[in-house]
């Protein structure tokens, strides 16, 4: 956008270099440089056609952005034979009888595929009746959502890392992180639903047709969609951007030890900054707090699985000093796949009752010796007195554990990392990074509800228990599964025996990024 402004100041030879050689300054790698569309503008729109072309050369296919010799195939929607033809004849092209003209069905089908596909007959443009010729059949409009049959529920799909239709679900997170912080839990869940049933989609939403019959997708979500796809953003997702209040949350939530009640209140007691809070002599801050904003540039940089495994590691080695037999699981986003995240959950058993009861007292007791720990909090278990399992969707479960803030240092990284590492003029005053890790102490006989619900996601595992209520009249937790129509506790040594008695199909960990 800035390179369009730009040359509105220049001669229109320079121009149209420009604009020529866009394409060319793509940061998008090509991978199928043997097809080179050109999609035309007429009847489709400016908006659109800049949202078709860059979801194309995100998707890897080259794209012009005018049509030259080189181009192979043209798209065109609304448009027929007769009316594209007649368009070619006015440009100073070579022989365009070697052109595929197609209808934007093709390019849609392309997209899903996520590579050029064969060319049929209902991907290629007809003539419309004229002259006495008899009625050309109409183009067929495929509509993927169709083809897959969606679940409203994320138990039922398989969702990975590979999203294809990033451009909906991020704006899709940023409103409903702003109801989050405005109390506003209706239009949280319905934005969070939303973008979970999009994440699971085999194919991207390039057209309205596209969401037809979708589950979750209420009207003002369907707007939002709509406008994204003619316009490339949504309004609504600028006017959060540039709210006060959703800016202020935003970095307030992002310390150790601040939720959304401490966020709000001094948001209005007028502390918007990191500046105003470490300023302000008279705010009394918790051991959290203080810490939080003590480490705060190391604790709001992401987390590699790198330093995840790290920290697993010497983990397991405390653990098995006092109990080795013990088994520790590296749980959360890393176990489902992802390469980076913002804190390391760690989860420990031991098939002896009762054993592990002891142990994370050790583990801290151990760590403070060894200058391991810049913070830490343990919290009791209180399944003695907990009513299993939980009513509510969303409920806390009653382990053991403790949030901490770990030294991680540099040497415990493999080569390669370290390298990294040293880089960095921050590291090189300090040879650790602080990282806030999770450890969690369960009952070997609830080990298996414990590590489905610290697996995730968030909405997998809030999906995961609507369904048991709702549908098989069953209450799950991170403890236990009750059969409410038997009037049982229905015990599993593992995920695959929760899922059987759910009647679901498994689902491995890293299709459930939901």
């Amino acid at each position: 956008m800035d390179m369009l402004r730009t040359s509105s100041l220049v001669p229109l030879r320079k121009k149209q270099k420009v604009i020529q050689e866009s394409h060319s300054l793509s940061k998008h790698e090509i991978k199928f440089s043997e097809v080179v569309l050109f999609i035309m503008e007429r009847k489709m729109g400016r908006s659109r056609r800049t949202f078709l072309m860059d979801l194309g050369r995100r998707k890897g296919f080259r794209i012009e952005n005018e049509l030259r010799d080189s181009v192979t195939h043209v798209v065109a929607e609304n448009n027929s034979c007769s009316e594209v033809l007649a368009w070619l004849q006015t440009k100073t092209l070579g022989d365009f009888s070697r052109l595929h003209l197609l209808n934007i069905s093709w390019f849609t089908d392309c997209m899903e595929a996520g590579k050029p596909i064969k060319i049929e007959n209902k991907h290629r443009l007809t003539q419309r009746p004229c002259c006495g010729s008899g009625p050309s059949p109409r183009p067929q409009q495929t509509n993927a959502s169709a083809v897959v049959k969606i679940s409203q529920y994320a138990c039922q799909r398989r969702t990975t890392l590979q999203n294809y239709n990033g451009i909906f679900t991020d704006a899709f997170e940023i409103l409903a992180e702003n109801y989050e912080f405005n109390a506003n839990k209706g239009p949280c869940l319905a934005f969070r639903r939303a973008a979970s049933v999009l994440k699971s989609l085999p194919f991207t939403i390039v057209r309205m047709n596209d969401v037809q019959g979708l589950p979750c997708l209420g009207d003002e979500i369907k707007g939002v969609i709509e406008e994204i796809i003619e316009d490339g953003k949504s309004s609504k997702v600028v006017d959060v951007l540039n709210d006060e209040k959703y800016k202020s949350f935003k970095l307030l939530t992002s310390i150790f030890g601040v939720g959304l009640k401490t966020s709000e209140k001094w948001f209005e007691m007028g502390f918007q900054t990191l500046e105003y809070i470490k300023a302000d002599k008279s705010l009394k801050l918790t051991k959290m707090q203080t810490a939080g904003l003590l480490y705060y540039e190391d604790l709001i940089t992401p987390v590699s699985k790198a330093e995840a495994e790290a920290i697993s590691l010497v983990v397991k080695d405390t653990v098995w000093t006092f109990l080795p037999d013990a088994l520790v699981t590296l749980a959360g986003g890393f176990r489902r796949g992802k390469k980076m995240g913002h804190d390391v959950d760690l989860l420990i058993t031991c098939p002896r009752p009762g054993e592990e009861r002891k142990v994370l007292h050790n583990i801290i007791k151990q760590w403070k010796k060894q200058d391991l720990l810049i913070y830490y909090d343990i919290i009791e278990s209180t399944l003695d007195e907990a009513e299993l399992p939980s009513r509510r969707v969303d409920a806390f479960d009653h382990f053991q554990k403790s949030f901490a803030i770990f030294k991680l240092y540099k040497q415990r990284l493999d080569a390669s990392i370290s390298e990294e590492y040293q880089e960095s003029d921050k590291m090189e005053a300090k040879n650790w990074k602080a990282i806030r890790i999770d450890l969690v102490i369960i009952p070997f006989d609830q080990y298996a509800y414990g590590l489905l619900g610290w697996t995730g996601s968030r909405q997998f595992e809030r999906d995961l228990r609507r369904y048991a209520n709702h549908e098989k009249r069953m209450m799950l937790d991170n403890h236990a599964l009750y059969d409410k129509t038997k009037g049982i506790f229905l015990k599993a040594i593992s995920e695959e025996d929760i899922f059987a008695h759910l009647g679901l199909e498994y689902l491995e960990p890293w299709e459930r990024n939901a």
